[in-house]
Parts: C-alpha cells; structure tokens; sequence
C-alpha cells in the first residue's frame, strides 16, 4: 500500500496555523521567508522554533545565520507573505521594515516580533528544524493574526464566543 503524500498534506491543512515570515542576513542582503510552522518550545529558556524545506534556495542562508528574526503577520500582511512564500531568493526590499538589534528587521506593523540567536538545528525529514533562543521580542495590540487553513488565507472569525464561553465581539466598546 502506497501513502498518499497529497492527502496528508491535505489533512495537514485541516488544522488552521498562524503565518510569520522569518528574516536572516544574507550574503548580500537581508532575506526573508513565509513560514506557517512557528510554534513556542520553552519559556525557561525562552525557546521557539520553525521549519524549513530542504530544497528552498534560502535554505542555506537560513542555515548559516547566527540569529533569526519572526515577525507574527496580521491579516494586512497578506501581499508580503505571498511575496515571500515564493521560491526563489527573497531579498526584503520595498517593504515597510522595522529595524533590530539582532540585525534582521521585522515587518512593520507586525502583532509580534522575536529576535532570536540560533540555538540549535535538527533533521526533520525533508526540513530542517531550526530552533531559537529568543533575545527579545514586542508585540502590538492591534491587529487579527492572518491564518492559512486549507491551502488558504483566512482571519480569526469576529463575532459572538461560542456557547459557554466569555467574551465579547470586538467591536463591543464595553
């Protein structure tokens, strides 16, 4: 019997994720990535991590960095992570940056920014699993994180808790 990689893959896109871009310096210039498997490790020591497909022609630069930037996207960075989800190398020119002191900017306006040192990296199969210490980090108030569920861009629904859980709409001023 033969696994289906395009049904799993499919399955996989059942479970609704975050999207971030990651930057790293390059050879020439800062480089970035859409990436869709951020996910927290440890909060002592303060660790995340995120995946990244072997064949990408950034792999390498990725790889090489001593430290990484993870910007969280919100749903106005839908243009840029499209951009960026492309192969091919991705230098960062054109976008609205925010500057860090790790060296690789953030998006601006993005609901999170961690400025991370490499901690480690793993094989993961056809990816490699890159892991970071975070350094320091910000986050904004504003904004609904943009979501991929299904091969698709999506935002967080707005409207009343489901039943037996609190809560308010957003537009809700009290």
């Amino acid at each position: 019997m033969s696994f289906d990689s395009r049904s799993f893959r499919d399955a996989l896109g059942t479970f609704p994720t975050g999207v971030a871009v990651v930057t790293a310096s390059g050879s020439e210039s800062h480089i970035g990535i859409t990436v869709n498997s951020f996910t927290s490790v440890s909060l002592d020591p303060p660790l995340v991590l995120w995946c990244m497909d072997r064949r990408s022609q950034r792999h390498d630069a990725f790889i090489a960095a001593p430290g990484f930037t993870i910007s969280i996207l919100g749903t106005k960075h839908r243009e840029v992570s499209s951009r960026l989800a492309k192969p091919g190398e991705h230098a960062l020119d054109g976008l609205p940056l925010k500057p860090t002191e790790l060296g690789p900017p953030g998006l601006a306006e993005a609901l999170a920014i961690f400025e991370c040192a490499r901690e480690s990296t793993l094989p993961g199969g056809d990816h490699t699993i890159l892991v970071g210490r975070v350094l320091r980090f910000s986050r904004s108030n504003a904004g609904a994180p943009l979501v991929y569920h299904r091969g698709k861009y999506s935002a967080l629904a707005q409207g009343k808790p489901p039943e037996g859980v609190e809560g308010r709409r957003t537009e809700d001023k009290t």
